[in-house]
C-alpha cells in the first residue's frame, strides 16, 4: 500500500509538472507571438507615427502642445504605441462593417487602442492623389487580402470619429504570399487636404484582423508648413551638397529581459544618395525580424541599408527602421556608423 501510494504521489508530481511546463511554453509563445505583428508605415498609421517620432522622447512635456494628438494617446494607453504592431481583432470573418460600430474603425473596436478614434490634428504626411501604400509584415504571415479606402472630400479628421459612410474602398488586393514585400498602388483623385488612408489587413496563418489609419494630406502646404517667400533663396547646382554625411542614432523602444525592440534614426546632414549603416554588437545580440530595412548580421556585425521606398535620403531628410531581437546577457548599446552617397 506504502509503494502504490508513493507511485500514485510520483505520478501527480509528474502530472503537475508537465501541466507548469505547458502553462510557461503558452505563455512564452503567446509573448513572441504577440510582439510582432504589423501594420501601415508609409504613409504610417497613428500609432506607428506616434511610435516613430515620440518612443525615444516620450515623457518629453513638449509632446503635449506640439502633438497633442499623440500625447492625449500616450496619456491614455502608452502600450498603444509600444504595441503599434498588434491591433487585431480575431475572428471577425469578414464581417467588419456589421462587427465594427461608427466611430472605432481606427481602433478596430479594439478598447486597447480606443485612443485612435479621437478625432483632432494628427500629423500627417504629405502625398500625391496616386501614391504607393507600403504595410510591414513583420511577422510575415501573409495576407488574403488588403482592402484600402479613403475619406471622401468633405470630411473633417479633426471633429468627426471615422465612420464607415466616410470611407471609399479604392483598392482589394488578391493574396499575399508570407514574406512577400507589400506595396500597394492607390489613387484617390479630387481630394485635398487632411484625410484617412484606412486599411484592412486579413492575415492568412488564421482569422486574424488587422486595422490602420493614416493620416494624409493631399496638394499644397499643410497648415503648420511655413509659407515659402521670395526671400528664401533657391538651391542651384552651384550648391553641390556634401557627399558621405549622415547619423545613425539608435533606441531601445521596449526591453523585456530577454529581447527588445529597437529603432534607428538615419539623418543626412549634407550628404545624398543611398544611405548605409554598419556596427557591431557588444555583447550576444540577434536579431530576429526588422522593418523599412534590409538588415544583414553575420556574427556581431551587423550591415543595413534601406528598403525600397526608403534607400535614398536627400540633404536635410531623415528616415527611421527597426528590429526586434534577442539577448542573452547584457543589452548594451552598439556605436553605429553612417554612410551616404
Amino acid at each position: 500500500m506504502l509503494k502504490s501510494r508513493r507511485r500514485r504521489f510520483r505520478s501527480l508530481i509528474i502530472a503537475f509538472a508537465a501541466v507548469v511546463m505547458a502553462g510557461a511554453s503558452a505563455l512564452f509563445f503567446t509573448a513572441q507571438t504577440a510582439s510582432a505583428h504589423g501594420t501601415a508605415t508609409s504613409p504610417p498609421a497613428r500609432q506607428y507615427s506616434c511610435w516613430d517620432r515620440w518612443g525615444g522622447d516620450h515623457m518629453n512635456p513638449d509632446m503635449a502642445t506640439e502633438d497633442p494628438m499623440c500625447y492625449q494617446a500616450f496619456q491614455a494607453n502608452p502600450n498603444t504605441m509600444w504595441s503599434w504592431m498588434s491591433l487585431l481583432r480575431e475572428g471577425m470573418a469578414g464581417q467588419h462593417e456589421q462587427l465594427i460600430p461608427d466611430g472605432q474603425l481606427c481602433s478596430g473596436g479594439n478598447a486597447d487602442y480606443a485612443s485612435l478614434d479621437e478625432p483632432g490634428n494628427w500629423h500627417t504626411t504629405s502625398l500625391d492623389n496616386d501614391f504607393t501604400l507600403h504595410y510591414e509584415d513583420q511577422a510575415t504571415h501573409g495576407a488574403d487580402y488588403y482592402w484600402v479606402y479613403v475619406t471622401r472630400q468633405g470630411y473633417d479628421a479633426t471633429t468627426d470619429a471615422l465612420d464607415w459612410g466616410d470611407l471609399e474602398r479604392v483598392v482589394e488586393t488578391g493574396v499575399y504570399q508570407p514574406g512577400e514585400a507589400v506595396d500597394i498602388p492607390v489613387s484617390a483623385p479630387g481630394r485635398t487636404g487632411h484625410h484617412v488612408v484606412y486599411v484592412i489587413w486579413q492575415a492568412s496563418h488564421f482569422d486574424q484582423t488587422f486595422y490602420s489609419c493614416s493620416d494624409v494630406w493631399f496638394g499644397g502646404d499643410q497648415p503648420d508648413d511655413p509659407p515659402t517667400t521670395p526671400d528664401d533663396p533657391p538651391t542651384t547646382p552651384d550648391d553641390p551638397p556634401a557627399d558621405g554625411e549622415c547619423t545613425a542614432t539608435y533606441t531601445v523602444a521596449n526591453d523585456w529581459g530577454s529581447g527588445f525592440t529597437a529603432e534607428v534614426e538615419v539623418a543626412s546632414t549634407g550628404g545624398s544618395g543611398s544611405w548605409e549603416v554598419n556596427w557591431t554588437w557588444p555583447g550576444d545580440q540577434q536579431i530576429t525580424n526588422s522593418w523599412s530595412s534590409a538588415l544583414d548580421q553575420s556574427g556581431s556585425s551587423v550591415t543595413a541599408t534601406g528598403a525600397s521606398y526608403n534607400d535614398t535620403l536627400a540633404s536635410g531628410q531623415s528616415t527611421t527602421f527597426g528590429f526586434n531581437a534577442t539577448y542573452g546577457g547584457s543589452n548594451a548599446a552598439p556605436d553605429l556608423t553612417c554612410t551616404i552617397g
